[in-house]
């Protein structure tokens, strides 16, 4: 599979400076995100994609966006891939307000709520990360999905920090990491 941190978002310019969350809910990308995005969409054409699943949040669906159309592929919305919840960014739009700013995605397996209400322990998210690594190694085409994410689900699934619209190839029948530092 192919892993890709979704482009910089208005937490990330603001986190970046100053160390302190912002207080931004469900950022959306900054210019240099949309930028970033785009130039991922570019690199990403020829590699075999087949499939793309997105995170619920708005930062990561305005990073598939150029994607898919560069692919001419669907979206598959699942929370699994979502980011740890820890900062105030990690608070998610409602599936209503989901269903109404993008509506030819398909939001109807999630909740209306689907992040988690209290910051989640790293443990749970690095098995939640390898629950999602055991269902797509099951798949016959995880070699051909894309997964548009976040640093904190990304560095669970690979043990490697991942800088805003950058991606990297994980193979979900190889073992997990054997140990998450988490330091951005």
């Amino acid at each position: 599979m192919i892993l890709l941190r979704h482009g910089q978002s208005e937490f990330n310019l603001h986190f970046g400076a100053t160390r302190r969350d912002p207080g931004i809910i469900d950022p959306r990308l900054t210019d240099l995100g949309h930028a970033q995005a785009a130039e991922a969409a570019q690199q990403l054409t020829g590699q075999g994609i087949e499939r793309i699943i997105v995170s619920p949040y708005t930062r990561a669906l305005q990073t598939a966006r150029p994607v898919a159309r560069a692919l001419n592929l669907p979206i598959n919305v699942d929370p699994i891939v979502r980011e740890r919840y820890a900062f105030a960014c990690d608070i998610g739009s409602p599936r209503p307000v989901l269903e109404r700013d993008w509506p030819d995605h398909d939001f109807g397996l999630i909740e209306e709520t689907w992040w988690p209400l209290e910051e989640e322990p790293e443990a749970s998210i690095i098995s939640r990360a390898a629950r999602f690594r055991l269902g797509l190694a099951e798949r016959h085409d995880w070699a051909n999905t894309l997964v548009v994410s976040h640093w904190g689900f990304i560095l669970s699934l690979t043990g490697q920090s991942v800088a805003n619209g950058q991606w990297l190839r994980c193979d979900p029948t190889e073992p997990a990491p054997e140990r998450v530092v988490w330091q951005a």
